[in-house]
């Protein structure tokens, strides 16, 4: 009956989710890079285009969605453009943690000139002798389901950004989403 309960509160609070969303996160986890790419393009492309808070990481999700697909040269502009728009809306901090997530996934891959791209236009972009601080979790350590339930993203808590002690919201959907019992 709880468990019932707290499903049906959860559905509720949930934004409604564009099914081109939910469909390019299925297609993402299910491997299916290429066609997740082009999904998370069009999505990034709207969002840019109407100003949408969540289109930097529409942009970014696209250029990781193309390196995953071994698209390098297509991956590059929208990893870029995510990272500028963050730094053009002066979230110093999120463009901080996203381009050293940025860099980290290009180095596993061996692609350090795109790496050095990065690097570049994040000494241009953050404000100079500036330290950020990674966004950790709460000390409590919750246990967030691995994916969000409205739209599919996969839900990382050091990614995340935390409403309170127990629930942190999808950066793709804007659901808020609470730690598993």
């Amino acid at each position: 009956m709880r468990r019932t309960f707290r499903k049906h509160i959860r559905k509720s609070l949930a934004h409604e989710v564009p099914p081109i969303l939910q469909e390019a996160n299925f297609v993402f986890s299910k491997g299916e890079y290429g066609r997740a790419a082009e999904l998370f393009e069009r999505i990034a492309e709207g969002a840019d285009a109407r100003g949408g808070p969540r289109a930097p990481l529409f942009l970014l999700q696209a250029g990781r969605t193309r390196i995953f697909a071994g698209q390098t040269k297509l991956g590059m502009p929208s990893l870029k453009r995510g990272l500028e728009l963050l730094a053009e809306r002066q979230q110093f901090q999120r463009l901080q943690d996203a381009g050293q997530r940025v860099i980290a996934e290009l180095n596993a891959r061996g692609l350090s000139s795109e790496v050095t791209d990065i690097e570049i236009l994040l000494k241009t972009h953050l404000p100079a002798n500036s330290t950020f601080e990674t966004q950790a979790p709460p000390t409590k350590k919750p246990i967030l389901p691995t994916h969000c339930p409205s739209c599919g993203a996969a839900m990382k808590p050091d990614e995340v950004e935390w409403l309170d002690e127990i629930s942190a919201e999808c950066g793709y959907c804007g659901s808020p989403v609470r730690e598993e019992n």
